[in-house]
């Protein structure tokens, strides 16, 4: 028991010869930054736009008869002026045949009455002839032309006709499958026989909702947004697999009122495209450029956050500490994001490692920047948020 007792005591007395253990300070946490700086970042709007013909043409057959051959190639390129179907002429050379032999049978018929009244005219002044006789030799003179104009007027109906038996397209641009067959009888029921979509240049349609367009207003006005000069804008075409047509273009249209039923309105663009590599009925985002958001905050996406009150980011103070800061985020702008309010030139935003940060955390920076918008380094940003002016 003695034994116990003096055991107990050493215990005792080791542990208070012992310091207490300190808790260990957490190290500063490693984070990279941006420090806010006003720039005029170049703004971008997309809209969904869907291609047309510039000048879409129906070849249509002018005279009733059998299809003898389609000349061209169903979905190729033709030219202004090229051979596309073929009729049987046979019938219509015929007719020209016949006119013209009425041509000359009422020519014939002229000439006499013209040499008759010749004759008439100096016995009627002799008193040889009576008036009568005047009046029925300038009457059937006069007839006679007639018919001869007439007769004329058929021979070029007739050479018409036959000139339509040779059908040609009237501009140049892709052509569509046939809509009849070689050998069908062709009247006024199936004239139709296909089209031809002119596609250099090529539209592209696109419409803006009245909100939309109002919102645009108000940013413009504001100050917000400065478009460009005269409403100038460069249109792009994206395509759906997210490349850009290489070819840029100009508004060239824009409606004179909202469309009734869906409540928006039209506007269209006309781009160059010689190498035909858009086609008409394609769905494609119209991209406008030229505006510009005059001192703008932008900061990376992945330094905005969102919580329960909305998005919020880190900020670095002057003590190397973290505070988090509620903001109201605008727009993507490319990878990038405009802040409306929250954040004022010169502040450090946290950009990678604000998952691991606290309030009041202590930091260390690795890595800063200034926060340039990526689109004035290197496109202009995209955002469906804007309106143009219009």
């Amino acid at each position: 028991m003695r034994c116990l007792f003096i055991f107990l005591i050493a215990v005792l007395l080791a542990s208070c010869g012992k310091e207490e253990a300190k808790p260990q300070a957490r190290p500063p946490t490693e984070v990279s930054v941006v420090k806010v700086v006003l720039r005029d970042a170049p703004i971008s709007f997309e809209y969904v736009a869907q291609t047309e013909s510039s000048r879409q043409v129906q070849i249509v057959a002018r005279v009733n008869g059998f299809l003898d051959k389609r000349v061209y190639t169903e979905g190729s390129m033709v030219k202004a002026g090229q051979i596309m179907f073929l009729q049987d002429p046979k019938p219509f050379r015929a007719s020209l045949d016949a006119a013209s032999g009425a041509l000359a049978e009422q020519q014939a018929a002229l000439q006499t009455a013209n040499q008759n009244l010749n004759q008439v005219k100096p016995l009627a002044e002799l008193k040889a002839l009576s008036v009568k006789d005047l009046d029925d030799a300038t009457g059937q003179q006069q007839g006679a032309a007639a018919a001869v104009q007439s007769a004329r007027a058929n021979v070029d109906q007739a050479r018409l006709n036959l000139g339509y038996t040779t059908i040609t397209t009237p501009v140049t641009g892709l052509a569509s499958y046939a809509r009849v067959q070689e050998g069908a009888y062709v009247n006024a029921g199936n004239s139709l026989l296909t089209y031809v979509s002119q596609i250099d240049p090529i539209w592209i349609n696109f419409t803006l909702s009245e909100n939309e367009l109002l919102r645009y207003r108000a940013d413009v006005d504001s100050g917000k947004i400065r478009p460009p000069a005269d409403n100038a804008y460069v249109v792009e075409a994206v395509l759906a697999d997210g490349s850009v047509f290489p070819n840029k273009g100009r508004i060239t249209f824009k409606d004179a009122e909202f469309n009734q039923q869906t409540g928006t309105y039209l506007i269209r663009a006309t781009l160059p495209n010689a190498e035909a590599t858009l086609k008409p009925g394609q769905f494609v985002r119209a991209r406008l450029s030229g505006s510009v958001r005059p001192n703008a905050v932008s900061i990376p996406q992945r330094a905005v956050l969102q919580g329960a009150q909305g998005h919020f980011v880190f900020v670095i103070d002057k003590d190397s500490k973290a505070a988090m800061r509620n903001i109201k985020a605008g727009e993507w702008n490319g990878d990038e994001w405009f802040i409306n309010e929250g954040l004022s030139e010169g502040e450090v935003v946290v950009t990678d490692g604000m998952l691991k940060l606290a309030p009041g955390a202590a930091v260390k920076i690795v890595d800063a920047s200034a926060a340039i918008p990526a689109s004035a380094e290197k496109k202009p940003a995209e955002t469906g948020n804007e309106q143009p002016k219009k």
